[in-house]
């Protein structure tokens, strides 16, 4: 590199505003004090009363005599409107406005997916996901996908996916009435405000429930 483009290079960089260069920019930067830029500001002091416009350096005095910052609180204004204080403490009641209430995490969908030829311990598995994942406060999306000869009994698909709904409507209640999508039935559930113990659901019911669902399938040799 020559001298010329050295020194191009140099002065390029040095043209860079002063914040930039010292890290002192963002949109959270405050400016107080002998980094205020506008020559002019609007005062405001300690206890509120509007002291009017003045000089910079002349409010940076009245501030440290008083022992407090001047702080630009408003610099977009015209003059920039700064206000006599204890930096320090601005600071600290700033974080916390900004920090407000904690944000609630955002509730994610979980699936389980369900099938005409299922078991009853699949299926009373798959229960037991679903109501851990509506306990969580996440939404449920229950599907079913028809394989092969599956399609010519779509009425089996959806007995089955009401009955789960149903068995776990204490936990979540369902958005819409479950709609078949190409060779898916699928339907969403939102949690229940009120929550319930984890209780795994009686296999029982679930087996009964499945018999003439594993007839049909045995019938038409699905497995």
């Amino acid at each position: 590199m020559t001298n010329q483009q050295f020194s191009q290079s140099f002065f390029k960089r040095e043209r860079r505003p002063y914040e930039k260069r010292h890290g002192n920019f963002g949109k959270n930067f405050i400016r107080k004090n002998e980094k205020i830029r506008a020559k002019e500001v609007r005062v405001v002091d300690s206890s509120g009363q509007q002291l009017g416009v003045m000089q910079t350096y002349e409010a940076i005095s009245i501030a440290k005599k008083q022992g407090l910052d001047l702080v630009e609180i408003s610099p977009n204004a015209n003059p920039p409107v700064c206000k006599i204080l204890d930096f320090g403490k601005y600071k600290y009641d700033e974080s916390k406005k900004n920090k407000g209430t904690p944000k609630q995490a955002s509730a994610k969908t979980k699936e389980v997916k369900l099938r005409v030829a299922i078991d009853a311990n699949d299926y009373n598995t798959k229960m037991r996901h679903a109501i851990e994942f509506l306990e969580h406060g996440n939404k449920l999306k229950l599907s079913l996908m028809f394989r092969g000869r599956e399609m010519a009994h779509t009425e089996l698909g959806f007995e089955l996916v009401k009955k789960f709904a149903d068995e776990i409507r204490a936990y979540g209640s369902l958005d819409s009435d479950p709609k078949l999508f190409g060779k898916m039935i699928s339907v969403t559930l939102s949690p229940c405000a009120k929550k319930h113990s984890r209780a795994a659901p009686d296999a029982q019911p679930a087996a009964n429930a499945l018999t003439k669902i594993l007839d049909v399938s045995e019938l038409l040799k699905l497995k």
